[in-house]
């Protein structure tokens, strides 16, 4: 059979862009996307085609962003996490401070897990500082206020004594001496931000400071190992506190212990604190600027009665107690020790101090960035050494 010209012409333009179809499928995914489902009905009436359902490692949500690297608690394999919240208290003025510590957690943790933050001030927010925090994560954020109630000094508080106490540490060169709000923070952190109506619906909290660094990435959850370990407190760094700034708390301590002896733990972790079986206060315990705590703990009947007495005393005024030696004190007199935790691999610095893993298997896991031979661990002011003892 002869074909005329004109239809040798059609066959040869067909065949041309037959042949073209088929290496712009092969070489351009977005065109083989577009044409393929089309041309298959044309080539195969009787062929399937079905999609690939396969999951990719990261699928994508409706915000266009991988879900969160959540873990499984207790072993149950379900897709869940630890309710917690990262925790910041801060001023409006500490804006630039509270963005590096929220850049520095998110590259080093939550941008994977994307737990919520929880941010509290006494005063109200400016726009500018919600803006700028909340164009740093994709968790969800809240701002709240602190109110008048758990912030300020009490009213029965004798302000002439608290005044001769402020100017006697000023006299010794105490930081933080004559400041009232310093210390309306100390008691804040000691008795009530665990009440506050943003943290009711938490259980865990991760306290975060403007102007911190993390120095290693972690590839694990710290809220779910705390809680599959049975955990109740967390710290990284461990020191001694300025005894001019405390100079009756342990004998109110003592009075506590002889009242209710039945708050003491069998196990406690007195060993840290004390030289002679808790007849004095060596001073050290936990940086509480970073904690990682259950707050089912500070909210439970045993540290409520240990606030409330503390309390009831004025030290928070008269003298000036801050919240890590009060945190640290009940952590070691009322839970057993093996509740309490050293986050070795968290490297965390608020300068001056730092701790960074000296393990190098550790440091190099965590890609840390920190200068091992910086570390605050062992050095002249740590109470490594206390901690350590009370395990051997």
């Amino acid at each position: 059979m002869t074909i005329n010209r004109p239809a040798r012409y059609v066959i040869l333009s067909l065949g041309i862009l037959i042949a073209l179809h088929f290496l712009l499928a092969a070489t351009h995914e977005s065109y083989n996307s577009a044409t393929s489902s089309a041309l298959g009905g044309v080539w195969s009436k009787t062929t399937t085609y079905q999609d690939d359902f396969a999951v990719p490692a990261y699928p994508v949500l409706d915000d266009g962003l991988p879900p969160p690297r959540w873990t499984s608690v207790g072993g149950t394999g379900n897709s869940t996490r630890a309710n917690a919240t990262l925790l910041m208290l801060a001023r409006n003025s500490d804006v630039n401070g509270a963005v590096q510590s929220i850049r520095s957690i998110e590259d080093r943790f939550n941008r994977e897990y994307r737990y919520p933050y929880v941010f509290l001030n006494e005063e109200p927010w400016t726009e500018e500082f919600k803006k700028r925090i909340s164009a740093l994560t994709h968790a969800p954020i809240e701002f709240g206020v602190i109110p008048h109630d758990m912030w300020y000094q009490p009213d029965w508080i004798d302000e002439e004594r608290a005044t001769e106490g402020r100017k006697k540490m000023e006299d010794q060169g105490i930081i933080y001496a004559g400041s009232v709000s310093y210390r309306n923070m100390c008691r804040f952190n000691s008795g009530f931000f665990f009440k506050h109506e943003l943290l009711a619906k938490y259980k865990w909290y991760w306290r975060i400071e403007p102007d911190v660094l993390f120095h290693c990435t972690l590839d694990f959850d710290p809220f779910v190992y705390m809680e599959e370990q049975k955990k109740v407190y967390a710290f990284t760094i461990s020191l001694f506190e300025w005894s001019a700034t405390i100079p009756t708390l342990w004998d109110t301590v003592k009075d506590f212990m002889n009242k209710f002896p039945e708050s003491v733990s069998p196990d406690n972790a007195m060993g840290f604190m004390s030289e002679n079986g808790g007849q004095d206060f060596n001073m050290c315990h936990f940086w509480s600027n970073f904690e990682i705590a259950d707050m089912d703990f500070w909210r439970g009947d045993v540290y409520t009665k240990f606030f409330e007495f503390l309390d009831a005393t004025g030290g928070f005024y008269y003298e000036r107690w801050g919240d890590a030696p009060v945190h640290s004190i009940a952590a070691s007199l009322f839970l057993p020790k093996s509740k309490i935790h050293f986050f070795n691999e968290i490297g965390y610095e608020h300068p001056p101090n730092m701790h960074c893993p000296q393990d190098d298997e550790v440091w190099k896991r965590g890609m840390c960035g920190c200068e091992q031979a910086k570390t605050h661990d062992y050095g002249p002011y740590s109470c490594q050494h206390q901690w350590d003892r009370i395990f051997r």
